[in-house]
C-alpha cells in the first residue's frame, strides 16, 4: 500500500479532486494552507506576516492506494494540477507499513 501526497496550487484543487473521484478514490484528505510554490502571477502571491515571506494559497491532498494504482493516480494528479509553470507543485509517494480502517479493528 502507498500514500500519495500532492502539494498543488489552490485554484487547481477542484479539478484534481474531480479526476481522483472519477478514478474511484474515496479516501481523500484535503488541507488548505500557505506554501512557497512559484506563483503563477503577482495576484496569486501575498506576503505572510506570520511566516515573514511571500506565499501562495496551496492545497495538500493525501490518499491511500494499492501499489498498482500509483502510476495512474500520479499521472492523473500531475495532468490536472498543471499551471503552465515548470514547477506547479509536488507529488510524493511513500510506502505504508500498515493502514487499519477505523471501525474494523478489534484490538
Amino acid at each position: 500500500m502507498k500514500e500519495i501526497k500532492a502539494f498543488i496550487h489552490q485554484h487547481r484543487v477542484a479539478d484534481v479532486i474531480q479526476v481522483l473521484k472519477a478514478a474511484g478514490v474515496s479516501n481523500l484528505f484535503v488541507t488548505i494552507g500557505h506554501g512557497m510554490l512559484v506563483a503563477i502571477d503577482d495576484g496569486e502571491q501575498h506576503y505572510s506576516m506570520d511566516l515573514g515571506d511571500s506565499v501562495i494559497r496551496e492545497s495538500k491532498l493525501v490518499l491511500l492506494c494499492e501499489d498498482e494504482q500509483v502510476d495512474a493516480l500520479v499521472t492523473a494528479i500531475c495532468g490536472s494540477a498543471r499551471t503552465g509553470k515548470p514547477e506547479a507543485g509536488w507529488v510524493i509517494v511513500t510506502d505504508v507499513i500498515q493502514a487499519v480502517p477505523i471501525g474494523t479493528h478489534h484490538g
